[in-house]
């Protein structure tokens, strides 16, 4: 942890020294631990990091049901991918002086997007995001790889992965079995597109 500590706290040097924000991107599979390592570099660099994920641009179930998309949730398609990639450029071009940025998160508690959650203040040097499809090439998603500074994979062994999701879909209100089918059905279909993706990151970062 220590090293991505010090290649985080490069890009806030940077930032300042340059007095333009820098974006740190961290894609990888679901379960792979990006949250969790996302959020330790908030909490070891205080204010001058701000979390922003892409998971905030899930699409509500209304609109997921509407467009018969409800059991493939999480999927490329079920994100408002240019609505990211626009809140992306706005946070590039934030400089002091200008409104806080109000970004929306994703409340797992309820399962859906909240909009205006997180405030992103124009001071702040570095914007960590994470998600899934940071850094795909097709689709509205291949636009957000140039929009970011510097672009983190992260990978951990398949069976912890597995177990990870498979918990998390039972703490937050999915049957054992419901939980399993999910991680190895819609979960496993994204991951194995998230996997190509990997060659296309700066660093490699494995975690267990």
């Amino acid at each position: 942890m220590s090293a991505e500590i010090d290649a985080a706290l490069t890009l806030v040097d940077e930032a300042l020294r340059a007095g333009s924000r820098r974006i740190l991107g961290i894609a990888g599979a679901p379960g792979a631990g990006k949250s969790t390592l996302a959020a330790r570099l908030v909490a070891e660099l205080g204010e001058q990091a701000v979390l922003v994920p892409m998971d905030g641009f899930h699409l509500a179930d209304a609109a997921l049901e509407r467009l018969g998309r409800l059991s493939r949730k999480g999927a490329p398609d079920t994100f408002d991918a240019p609505g990211y990639v626009a809140l992306l450029q706005r946070l590039r071009t934030q400089r002091h002086g200008d409104h806080p940025v109000w970004a929306p998160m994703f409340e797992r508690d309820l399962e859906q997007p909240l909009a205006g959650a997180i405030e992103v203040r124009a001071e702040v040097p570095l914007v960590i995001t994470e998600g899934n499809y940071l850094l795909l090439e097709d689709g509205p998603f291949a636009q957000v790889r140039a929009m970011l500074d510097a672009r983190w994979f992260v990978e951990t062994p398949e069976e912890l992965r597995h177990q990870r999701l498979i918990e998390r879909h039972e703490r937050f209100g999915k049957s054992p079995q419901e939980a399993r089918d999910w991680a190895l059905g819609p979960d496993e279909t994204n991951a194995r597109l998230v996997a190509g993706t990997r060659d296309r990151a700066d660093v490699v970062v494995t975690l267990d």
